[in-house]
């Protein structure tokens, strides 16, 4: 168990752009928050600056990095923000709420494919104070929001005890301009993107029925694509969530990687396979990638 954490290279954007599946997955994030808007966005009054220096500092960034999908155009203190992968464009002012029609978190998170969680980087122990989370892994905004960061990780088997205080140490020594990554994987029985714990009885059954000989399809490899990011003025944390599914048969065709996910599954300790959900895929998801080996 490590946190497996490097610098973002320059090439690469702090924001991803999974342009085949972008109108698909912002679409889906705005009918999970019409459907269920407390629970996916969490942001007070008292947060608004964290949230404006959000966007102050990664649209520009997006703009930069990825001209061909956005546009950013600055006249004295008016915004003007084109979406090309949409084809819209917002006009506001930064650090006036009634220049967007939603909380400035809220309104980002729907430009983005990304879920996006605000921590008090001022704080002991780096509180969660605000989020647009649409897309989690088993957990849900409003049971997390305002606990210290190693209280929000307190499920997670072994990580405090192992990672807790290089986890702290890690977000100390975060420096504004110089965001880190890092992936997190799971492997996952159904193709949907929000799993938050009361979804559970809608894809329970997918885990009856996995074979030796089906699991390649039947199983999804799914990866977290995580940064952290100090923001400058207010030092808030941004951490952003960028999650990726494909089966695993599509995912291991070359030889090596098979081998390499195979020997990964076999060193799972028990209680983490329980909490990543392995456990039920495990027998026949090894006997498939094993029978491959040869």
């Amino acid at each position: 168990m490590s946190l497996g954490v490097r610098a973002l290279r320059p090439e690469e954007t702090l924001i991803e752009v999974d342009a085949p599946r972008y109108r698909e997955e912002v679409a889906l994030k705005a009918s999970l928050l019409e459907a269920g808007h407390a629970a996916r966005f969490q942001g007070g009054p008292e947060t608004e600056p964290l949230q404006w220096e959000t966007l102050t500092v990664l649209l520009p960034a997006m703009a930069r990095q990825s001209p061909e999908h956005f546009a950013l155009e600055v006249e004295g203190e008016r915004w003007r923000w084109r979406n090309r992968l949409l084809g819209t464009q917002t006009d506001f002012t930064p650090g006036d709420a009634a220049s967007l029609p939603l909380a400035p978190l809220d309104w980002f998170g729907r430009q983005v494919q990304e879920d996006l969680l605000l921590l008090d980087g001022t704080r002991e122990g780096f509180p969660l104070v605000a989020g647009q989370l649409c897309f989690p892994s088993g957990w849900c905004l409003p049971d997390k929001l305002g606990l210290p960061l190693l209280a929000v990780h307190e499920p997670v088997p072994q990580f405090n005890a192992k990672l807790g205080t290089s986890t702290l140490k890690l977000m100390d020594g975060l420096k504004p301009g110089r965001p880190v990554t890092r992936c997190n994987w799971a492997i996952s029985v159904t193709e949907r993107l929000d799993l938050e714990p009361h979804t559970r009885p809608e894809w329970q059954h997918l885990f009856d029925g996995i074979t030796p000989d089906n699991a390649g399809d039947r199983c999804f490899l799914r990866l977290e694509r995580q940064t952290l990011t100090r923001l400058p003025r207010t030092r808030a944390i941004l951490f952003t969530i960028h999650t990726y599914l494909a089966p695993i048969a599509t995912e291991v065709e070359a030889p090596g990687r098979r081998q390499r996910l195979a020997r990964v599954l076999r060193t799972v300790p028990e209680d983490t396979a329980t909490y990543k959900r392995l456990t039920p895929v495990l027998a026949p998801l090894l006997a498939y990638l094993e029978a491959g080996e040869g």
